[in-house]
């Protein structure tokens, strides 16, 4: 669907935007609608930074962390933050990397560069990014979007994908082949990223290795795949949701749980005392705890999950010394972005990635209400806006 031409006032350009207005709202949100479409100014693009026509856009679970106050942040806010789209207009400096007319997936950090974890090879960590990212501005500074009334919604994590056209920092942009299609490349903003990293660079997954895979959304799917180029010899899919289980069959896992009280035993039985290596992608404290006690000793368990501040997790403390146990966390794939999408890319078309099996709807953007509600219920894995 092809957005409008923008039109041009006093604020910008005039781009139609689903804005979240309210954290917290009741399901099912096609009836609360915590986000309406709006139209809202937006600005040129500044210094480092590029105005980008958004085509596709998924629904993660962590927009639906935001519309359900799992993750708080500052409203009202433009949501969407897993992206694909075409290079609309150039900010001053980004003439060497980019063109009007390149076709770019957004990622959710846009790294510095210069800071304590940006020089240490961990751009997802990047500190101005993180800040930028929680006050819901650019790291570039500021805000680029202007309400009717003067105030100025924030930025969702830097991307607001959920947009005819955004700007974004040219940091957060990877130039891709044109002859992908938007609403695949949109999976390798987040989904295929976070997931695919999870088991390539977080858990490093080795051939012949036992892994099991908690969560079998758009991001837990990833991780199959993932689990299943590096050469694991069991993939163990656990997830409540039947269809999910049954696609996580079709994408390679060689087991299926339904998850739930006995979840550990029933990995440690199929493993043989524990699996290699778990990645837990629920966002669940309680799943959490789990996905480390099915590891074996000595094993190790990678979250990816955004669980609410305030939870914690419970574990014995005692494995991680006397059994060797290593829990760690993964963001952003705890890789590099800009060399990691163009990878998983030409994995996928290596036929190794087949990432468009994940795709469950095509939605407009009037329908965002109604998709996240289909997320929620376990009813999608990944729904894409196309613009």
């Amino acid at each position: 669907m092809s957005a409008a031409a923008p039109r041009t006032g006093a604020d910008g350009m005039a781009v139609r935007a689903a804005v979240l207005h309210e954290i917290g709202a009741p399901a099912p949100y096609a009836r609360s609608r915590p986000l309406r479409v709006r139209e809202l100014g937006l600005r040129p693009p500044g210094p480092g930074e590029l105005l980008v026509r958004v085509r596709a856009a998924g629904l993660c679970h962590s927009d639906l962390s935001v519309v359900n106050g799992d993750r708080p942040r500052p409203v009202p806010m433009v949501l969407g933050h897993e992206a694909a789209g075409e290079v609309a207009a150039l900010g001053p400096g980004t003439e060497s990397r980019f063109s009007v007319g390149d076709h770019v997936v957004l990622y959710f950090v846009a790294p510095c560069g210069t800071c304590p974890r940006c020089l240490e090879g961990r751009p997802a960590l990047c500190v101005r990014g993180a800040a930028a990212n929680n006050a819901g501005d650019l790291v570039g500074g500021g805000r680029r979007w202007r309400a009717e009334d003067g105030t100025e919604p924030a930025h969702h994590l830097g991307v607001s994908a959920f947009a005819e056209y955004t700007v974004v920092s040219a940091d957060s942009a990877v130039r891709v082949d044109p002859d992908l299609p938007f609403e695949t490349a949109a999976l390798f903003g987040c989904a295929v990223l976070t997931g695919v990293g999870a088991a390539l660079r977080a858990a490093e997954i080795r051939p012949g290795e036992r892994v099991a895979v908690f969560g079998l959304g758009g991001v837990g799917l990833s991780a199959l795949l993932g689990a299943r180029v590096a050469g694991a010899a069991q993939i163990v899919g656990v997830d409540p949701v039947t269809g999910k289980r049954e696609l996580a069959g079709r994408l390679g896992a060689t087991d299926r749980l339904p998850g739930g009280a006995d979840a550990v035993a029933a990995v440690r039985d199929l493993t043989g005392g524990g699996a290699d290596k778990v990645i837990d992608t629920t966002g669940s404290a309680e799943v959490l705890a789990q996905a480390y006690l099915a590891a074996r000793p000595g094993g190790t368990t990678v979250t990816v999950g955004l669980p609410h501040p305030d939870r914690t997790v419970a574990i014995p403390a005692v494995t991680l010394a006397a059994q060797e146990r290593t829990l760690r966390g993964s963001y952003l794939s705890s890789g590099v972005p800009a060399r990691d999408i163009p990878a998983y890319i030409a994995l996928y078309r290596r036929g190794l990635l087949p990432v468009t099996e994940l795709l469950s709807g095509r939605l407009e953007l009037a329908e965002v209400n109604a998709g996240f509600d289909r997320l929620a219920s376990g009813e999608a894995v990944r729904q894409v806006v196309l613009l």
